[in-house]
């Protein structure tokens, strides 16, 4: 099938779609262990996966025909997959600002990094963790330091009692506590 009639370009760049927004002029905050985790995934994308999809390529190319070569199209895809996910790295790693949370241990204020449990108006509590965007998974309670709560809860203190913004209504929640990670020692 001709270029022509396919949705893929090699000039797309979906980056942008997938970059979560960082409020302009901000900074891409991210703890030690998430810019670690970046940078892992980078040096894995550089140093073997683009390598083996790169040979792969190679040998399918080298079969003769390419536009009906199965393992041909599919590495070609999978290394345009493995540049673009290469090029969000780059970007996200050039921008980060490292936040080691544990400098704020045994502060009772909230700051990026705090794990906060609070209680809402209907007396459900709930823990989460303020992190950066690249690294928050709310399945585990971890929300990025830019989502409407960690907004809400940041610089309170245990015991403030905060209105929290949301589409449908706005909700009373108050600091039951806050946590840090102890600082690493050094041996």
């Amino acid at each position: 099938m001709s270029k022509a009639f396919t949705k893929e370009s090699d000039e797309a760049d979906d980056d942008e779609l997938q970059l979560p927004a960082i409020p302009s002029g901000g900074k891409n905050y991210i703890t030690p262990q998430g810019y670690a985790a970046l940078r892992a995934e980078f040096a894995d994308l550089m140093d073997n996966e683009r390598p083996k999809i790169v040979e792969a390529v190679h040998w399918a190319a080298s079969n003769g025909d390419r536009s009906e070569n199965g393992d041909y199209l599919y590495g070609k895809k999978r290394l345009r997959e493995i540049d673009r996910r290469i090029r969000f790295l780059t970007k996200r790693l050039e921008i980060a600002e490292i936040a080691d949370p544990a400098v704020h241990h045994g502060n009772e204020q909230i700051f990026f990094g705090a794990t906060v449990t609070y209680v809402d108006d209907a007396d459900v509590e709930r823990t989460v963790r303020i992190i950066g965007i690249d690294e928050a998974d709310s399945s585990k309670g971890e929300v990025s330091w830019i989502s409407p709560i960690a907004r809400t809860l940041l610089k309170a203190r245990v015991g403030d009692e905060l209105k929290l913004v949301m589409p449908e209504r706005v909700a009373a929640i108050e600091v039951l506590s806050v946590h840090y990670p102890a600082p690493a020692t050094k041996s």
